[in-house]
């Protein structure tokens, strides 16, 4: 399981004191209000930043970080992602799961035969989408509901399908 978890990806700066603006890509963005430090990707090596302060603006979050005062400080680092520790990471609900654990997962039919890989999910308004990259059927989307998903054990890497009419 991974240990750091993507809250965001800055996106440009704001203003000239140093300050960003993030893109969340986490799915309540007010976290960020109770959030005290992040891990920022320089590409290198994960820099610790302390959060000084926060606000909102249209889909943004708009943070400054502790000791960056000026936009030559941070300019650089446009469209780098922004982690938490786990341990600081939102607590999920009963058949939640965060994206980083389930990408790679082996998938099964629920005939048991092998079925593919998940390579990614798509988040949409209703539910999720899980691409299934498969041998013999290439990409399938199989969505994130009770009557497709039957299992999904994080521990061991795996889930099993239910694969509805017309899905492949």
């Amino acid at each position: 399981m991974e240990q750091l978890l993507q809250v965001g990806v800055i996106s440009t700066t704001h203003g000239i004191k140093g300050e960003v603006k993030v893109f969340p890509t986490t799915d309540d963005a007010k976290r960020f209000k109770k959030l005290k430090r992040v891990y920022l990707d320089t590409g290198r090596e994960k820099l610790v930043l302390e959060i000084e302060g926060v606000k909102f603006f249209k889909q943004f979050v708009i943070l400054k970080f502790k000791g960056i005062d000026d936009i030559n400080s941070i300019e650089k680092y446009k469209g780098r992602s922004l982690f938490v520790d786990r341990e600081h990471a939102v607590r999920l609900k009963k058949d939640e799961y965060f994206i980083a654990d389930m990408i790679g997962m082996h998938v099964a039919a629920d005939d048991g035969q092998d079925f593919g890989i998940l390579k990614d999910v798509i988040e949409t308004g209703a539910n999720d989408v899980y691409v299934i990259d498969t041998k013999n059927h290439g990409e399938v989307l199989v969505p994130a509901i009770k009557q497709c998903i039957l299992n999904v054990d994080i521990e061991n890497g795996e889930m099993t399908i239910h694969l509805l009419e017309g899905l492949i």
